[in-house]
């Protein structure tokens, strides 16, 4: 993101508008006069040290402190028309928000960013240096937490009755770190410092009772099923601020606590760790975003936490309905509960078990009520994606949500027999509860029987899943499935990460796109424009001058802004082919291994993502990309015309500086195993060009720009699904002389003298399996690659495509999904704040 301030266009108008935002926020018992030292306060009391002791941190908490002050009063307006209109409210539940950092974009939400040039005289703020101090809140993993931050942004600047509800972890996302071309992962403590914005609620804090307790066992915990024991959920608010700051709902993030603090008994005869055991072990449920499933421990850890999460959110919701409505069977008219992926699909056992043993509903009456509330969002293709718990689990430590998952399941299998007597394999398939060795609950189906609604994220994912992944239940219950095409805030991805893009938009037809982004629509006239096509292409230079810049002493890499910029961030997994792309470049450098003299543009690959600490392969193929860039500086022949750097850590914020400094966008999955994607969109919208397959939501981008406006390649997701029976990587490296040099070369260990042998197993990957059909799809993206650098010879008729690509890109804004939520899935209107009479 870029840190330089926005410039108010003269000391009267920015007054004009200080006084209208200063009336804005002061919208309860205190007011503002611009005057109230709410920085130096916070500076001065909030550390009590002299004023020249103080670093960027602390000043980043009085500013941050700061504008929580501002918006406090706006904040609880907006808690308080929600109570006095009592509008039917969205509750969104999501294991992962991946926020990014809070300051510049509340700063630009707030309708602030105009002052932040008098902020810097007036306070001698260094603003570069005290953004740099926020950490990026590690709540989540890619796209679906980061796709979850934008609906929440979007629901707010639509005025939305909302609130998300999350974990408050305290150890994110792991940090990675590379060490001799390997992934590394240390821990991500980024609450190490007080968070300015969080506000706990200890007073609403919910219990949660659970079948087990907590031990210590020869140094390490234990669950002991059979202990019934209570767990304290402790919310923490988070705000999130709407464009134009009239409605700023709540993040709610809750934190696991021991109902009892230690045993005093124990601690009075010297076992002081077992006397901490019960709030140990109940802390250690928010502990860590994705302990490591490849443990059973670590299994039944996110069980658990699932259910938490659930527990906490479903009690405050029945708490909050409880207050302002007497009857039950109005709950789902005042609750629209949105389950984000399958993760928070044990609400539908936990609604019906308090709707049952709470509310005393009958079965029939329960039932009703929580298919009516409760939706579920797909995010996943992907088998081992789709969560199975073994039943044991449920029976040892949530035995009464195991009796209701099975009264559902035996209605549900009536229902099914019923209605396709004799196809016992159908009813197989539709049970909810897979049978085998180990029995498991499969939680999609458990979350599509229960809910209302099923959602893809994109037309081609919404597609195969009523198709293919969950094809019976699409058939029992067709009028439940829909689309819901993905989507991303133009206020964090444009308007804050591109200021100089934005900026250029802005002249050219008005700041209206920023909370109706389908505006952009009009600057399709404008790729004729040589005026404004050169507006673009200086918005492109600044960006890759700047990323340049920040690079080299963040990285210690030098990178050539005059390169071309090709990028492909994701999280690294086979299916995304991050390995695909690492064939193409290494097949380019053997191009000019054999011809020194030849001509080529010069480039600069950039990869970032994170691999999941237990998926070896994935980590392989961070470690081949980091080999492969090692060996091509190293030589030479090459050297100022490719390069690769594997960008470590990656995050919102990097995310931020790469995206509007990238020329290409690499998103090549194998066709059919993308659900949607959201950074393509990231890309679309700052006029990168985009590289890559039919998949996902990109299928819909290049019908919105134009395929012509795109480098499409390779097979379809029906050429994948036929190709299954008889695909043959062999025939590829046996017919394709450059795929046979490139990947002989890899194999005879040119690029791990060091290391003999380390790159075998991605020999037999490719050359026994290849699953994600990298080969049959390399020669289609070596010929893709060659059509963009043709086009890239040519400036102005790349910067006319990108052009075309930003004034297609409207309709991937987060705010056009949401609105579609609201009104086909949520049935849920805007409750604009107004102050109180």
């Amino acid at each position: 993101m870029s840190t330089k301030p926005v410039v108010a266009i003269d000391e009267k108008a920015a007054q004009r508008e200080a006084e209208k935002l200063l009336k804005q926020y002061g919208c309860g018992p205190i007011q503002f006069t611009g005057a109230d030292g709410l920085y130096e306060r916070h500076l001065f009391f909030d550390n009590v040290k002299d004023a020249a002791a103080l670093g960027p941190r602390e000043k980043f908490e009085a500013l941050a402190h700061s504008v929580r002050d501002f918006l406090s009063q706006r904040w609880l307006l907006t808690e308080k028309t929600y109570q006095r209109e009592n509008p039917k409210r969205i509750y969104y539940l999501s294991m992962e928000y991946l926020l990014g950092r809070s300051l510049a974009n509340n700063f630009t939400n707030l309708l602030f960013s105009p002052f932040l040039g008098l902020l810097q005289k007036e306070k001698n703020l260094d603003l570069r240096v005290v953004l740099e101090e926020e950490p990026d809140a590690g709540l989540g993993n890619g796209g679906l937490g980061r796709l979850a931050a934008c609906f929440l942004d979007s629901m707010a600047t639509l005025e939305l009755p909302a609130m998300g509800y999350g974990l408050r972890y305290e150890y994110g996302i792991f940090k990675q770190s590379i060490q001799d071309g390997w992934q590394h992962e240390q821990g991500d403590n980024w609450l190490r410092h007080p968070d300015p914005w969080e506000v706990t609620r200890p007073a609403e804090a919910v219990h949660v009772n659970v079948n087990c307790a907590f031990v210590l066992d020869g140094g390490s915990f234990r669950i002991v099923p059979g202990h019934p024991s209570t767990i304290l959920g402790i919310p923490y608010d988070r705000p999130v601020v709407g464009y134009g700051g009239k409605t700023i709902n709540t993040l709610r993030l809750w934190a696991a606590a021991a109902s009892n603090y230690f045993d005093f008994q124990d601690f009075s005869s010297g076992a002081f760790a077992e006397a901490l055991a019960e709030t140990l072990g109940a802390e250690s449920l928010t502990r860590v975003l994705y302990p490591d499933d490849s443990t059973s421990k670590g299994q039944g850890l996110r069980f658990l936490q699932e259910y938490f999460l659930v527990a906490c959110a479903l009690a405050d919701h029945v708490r909050r309905f409880r207050k302002t409505n007497a009857e039950w069977r109005t709950f789902s008219d005042k609750a629209a509960i949105q389950l984000n992926d399958t993760h928070p699909a044990m609400a539908v056992p936990e609604l019906m078990r308090i709707l049952l043993d709470e509310a005393h509903l009958g079965w029939e009456q329960a039932w009703e009520i929580t298919q009516s509330a409760l939706a579920y969002t797909n995010h996943t293709l992907l088998p081992e994606a789709l969560e199975k718990w073994p039943l044991q689990w449920f029976e040892m430590l949530l035995p009464r949500h195991l009796e209701i998952i099975l009264e559902i399941n035996r209605r549900l299998l009536i229902a099914v027999r019923n209605r396709f007597p004799g196809d016992e394999a159908r009813a197989q398939r539709v049970s909810l509860v897979e049978e085998g060795e180990q029995r498991k609950v499969r939680m999609a189906n458990v979350a599509i029987a229960g809910s209302h609604s099923t959602n893809g994220v994109a037309a081609i994912h919404s597609q195969l899943l009523r198709t293919t992944t969950v094809k019976d239940f699409a058939e029992l219950f067709p009028e439940r499935f829909n689309n819901k095409t993905n989507g991303v805030t133009p206020r964090r991805w444009l308007l804050l990460a591109n200021p100089a893009l934005a900026g250029a938009i802005t002249d050219a037809i008005g700041d209206g796109w920023i909370s109706h982004l389908d505006q952009l629509d009009r600057l399709k006239p404008l790729a004729e424009d040589q005026g404004f096509r050169d507006a673009v292409l200086k918005a492109k230079r600044q960006a890759k001058l700047e990323f340049a810049d920040w690079v080299k002493p963040a990285l210690g890499h030098e990178v050539n802004p005059d390169s071309i910029f090709d990028t492909q961030v994701k999280r690294i997994h086979e299916y995304k082919r991050q390995l695909l792309n690492a064939l193409r470049v290494a097949a380019l450098y053997g191009r000019l291994r054999a011809d020194p003299d030849m001509e080529m543009t010069p480039r600069t690959f950039f990869f970032a993502g994170k691999a999941a600490p237990a998926y070896h392969l994935a980590k392989l193929i961070i470690k081949f990309i980091n080999n492969l860039a090692g060996t091509i500086d190293g030589d030479p022949c090459v050297r100022g015309r490719l390069k690769i750097l594997f960008l470590p850590e990656y995050c919102v914020s990097l995310a931020e500086r790469l995206i509007p400094a990238s020329d290409v966008s690499n998103q090549i999955s194998t066709a059919g195993y993308e659900a949607s994607g959201t950074s393509n969109m990231k890309f679309m919208m700052n006029g990168a060009l985009t590289i890559g397959t039919r998949d996902g939501a990109t299928i819909e981008m290049a019908e919105a720009a134009g395929e012509e406006n795109f480098f499409l390649f390779g097979l379809s997701a029906e050429q994948v699904a036929s190709g299954r029976g008889w695909y043959n990587p062999r025939w590829h490296y046996e017919n394709d002389p450059e795929l046979r040099a490139v990947l002989d070369l890899i194999f005879s260990d040119f690029f791990s003298r060091y290391e003999p042998g380390v790159f075998m197993p991605l020999r037999d990957t490719l050359l026994d399996t290849d699953f994600y059909m990298h080969l049959a799809d390399f020669r289609p993206y070596m010929e893709a690659d060659q059509r963009l650098l043709d086009l890239y010879a040519h400036p102005e008729d790349w910067t006319r495509k990108a052009i075309l690509n930003i004034a297609s890109s409207g309709g991937f804004s987060s705010d056009r999904t949401i609105a579609e939520y609201a009104s086909d899935i949520w049935n849920v209107t805007p409750c604009p704040v107004v102050t109180e009479r």
